[in-house]
């Protein structure tokens, strides 16, 4: 039996009406999980499946599917809400998916093909998900033995990846996150990221069921989440207030709204213990602003491919410019250009392609080095890293997270390839206009060497987000879309340019 299953069965017997899930609509005790979770298993079971989707909003229903498919042995591959309609229909296509539990509430349904569904009744806590069949879509897809569950990365491309995981490699992580953080009965974890992402799944309800806890699932709408990147913050803090929320996960934009609505007289939310933030670079000024309001943020580090969190900060090791101390699994080397290699907990294989090597080192595409106290830093992407035309190496997400500090800054990415000097793509905050933006660039600039400094700049016709292709679901630029668009007016800027600028 699984890890996680079996701390709930313990659970179940030690604390049995102890709080394991609760929502909006109900919540059930661990006793109670223990036998919807058998009851589901066997239903999916009875209907001879091997590989099924998963389409739902944060709730009961998104963590009793994904534990029921855990105990039946079957293949999960979660959507996420912010796919597209043909984003969705790879996923299900490559994964070879048979049938897809959907969530009735949720608009998004539509997106599935309108197939006769069977509506599953999920016992104690009155949650109903429709299983709709899916036609055969050919052979079935080559699929690493082992493989537990596909979760589906944005990548730079419109067609997302399929990563194959086990059971073990999942729990493993989990285990490590309820160490860090120093889970135990009593504490309760507010789900602010879509259960679909494996940061959430794996550190938001795994690891509270390992540890006894309570993982709060409320839909993304009650917790301030509009879409992939819209927010508001006031929900997001009165929800982590009325959930009592001992611990949560943010991505670093959400942190941030949060901090600046803090530092506006917003009141701090008085349970937290632990808040982790990953996803996306910190910006080591972000996390001082928030450490200052008493905010108890931990900054982490992983990736899809090591089973989501591989570094993270704990409240007993921590240092500024860091990512925390590798999880105690975890191995690393360092390619001769910095790039990192992790060793310990691999996926087994992209969805299509043939089995990898458990013990080979995956490539994380990152540049970073280990400090002299073990703390993993990073540099910023290796495919991202450019070279000035001064032979300067310049790290875009340094200077960005620089920009975004500003309050006159939303967003920003920053271009400058064998240039003279870089540029940067601004979204202004609402309400700003080109001298504030002009004046934010200046004020920024003097903090930074000169060889990263932005000169030249320009006013992006919209913000960067999932909807249009300019940023992934967890917040990294996708650059190559944002040059597409830009790429013709960055070019004019350095045309424009006098040599008195050079």
């Amino acid at each position: 039996m699984s890890r996680v299953l079996a701390a709930i069965a313990a659970h179940a017997r030690s604390q049995p009406k102890a709080i394991a899930l609760e929502a909006r609509e109900a919540r059930l005790s661990y006793a109670e999980l223990e036998i919807a979770i058998e009851a589901l298993a066997r239903t999916l079971t009875a209907r001879g499946f091997r590989t099924v989707a998963l389409l739902a909003d944060n709730g009961l229903g998104w963590a009793l599917a994904d534990l029921a498919a855990l105990r039946a042995g079957l293949r999960l591959v979660p959507l996420p809400p912010f796919f597209s309609p043909r984003q969705m229909a790879h996923a299900l296509r490559s994964a070879g998916a048979e049938a897809v539990l959907v969530d009735p509430r949720l608009a998004l349904n539509q997106q599935l093909s309108p197939l006769p569904a069977e509506p599953l009744s999920l016992g104690y806590c009155g949650t109903v998900l429709s299983l709709q069949r899916l036609p055969a879509a050919g052979p079935a897809p080559q699929l690493p033995e082992g493989t537990c569950k596909i979760t589906y990365t944005s990548g730079t491309t419109g067609e997302p990846k399929g990563v194959c995981l086990g059971a073990e490699e999942m729990e493993r992580v989990a285990a490590a996150l309820a160490q860090a953080s120093r889970a135990v009965p009593g504490d309760r974890h507010l789900g602010v990221l879509p259960l679909s992402t494996l940061l959430e799944n794996l550190g938001g309800l795994y690891a509270p069921l390992l540890a006894g806890a309570t993982a709060c699932l409320w839909p993304m709408a009650e917790v301030g989440l509009r879409g992939a990147a819209g927010l508001d913050v006031r929900m997001l803090r009165e929800a982590l207030d009325v959930a009592r929320a001992s611990s949560a996960i943010l991505v670093p934009q959400m942190l941030q709204a949060l901090v600046e609505a803090i530092e506006a007289g917003l009141p701090r939310p008085p349970h937290l213990r632990f808040v982790a933030v990953g996803g996306a670079p910190l910006a080591p000024r972000l996390l001082q602003r928030a450490q200052a309001l008493g905010l108890p943020v931990f900054e982490g580090y992983g990736l899809s491919e090591c089973a989501s969190v591989i570094a993270l900060s704990t409240p007993d090791a921590q240092r500024a410019g860091s990512v925390g101390r590798p999880l105690p699994h975890v191995r690393l080397e360092f390619a001769a250009d910095g790039e990192i290699l992790v060793s310990g907990n691999g996926f087994r294989g992209y969805v299509g392609e043939p089995p990898r090597d458990p013990q080979a080192p995956v490539p994380t595409g990152d540049i970073g080095y280990l400090d002299s106290n073990g703390f993993l830093c990073l540099t910023g992407r290796k495919k991202n890293m450019f070279v000035t035309a001064f032979g300067r190496n310049v790290a875009p997400e340094w200077v960005e997270r620089e920009l975004c500090l500003h309050p006159a800054i939303a967003q920003a990415a920053v271009f400058g390839e064998a240039r003279p000097w870089n540029t940067a793509v601004i979204v202004p905050r609402a309400g700003q206009d080109m001298a504030s933006i002009a004046a934010a660039i200046e004020a920024v600039n003097a903090e930074l060497p000169d060889y990263a400094r932005i000169r030249r700049w320009l006013p992006a016709t919209q913000a960067f987000t999932p909807a249009n292709g300019q940023l992934t679901p967890n917040g990294r630029l996708r650059r190559a879309s944002i040059l597409a668009q830009y790429g013709a007016a960055i070019e004019s800027l350095y045309e424009e340019t006098s040599d008195e600028l050079l």
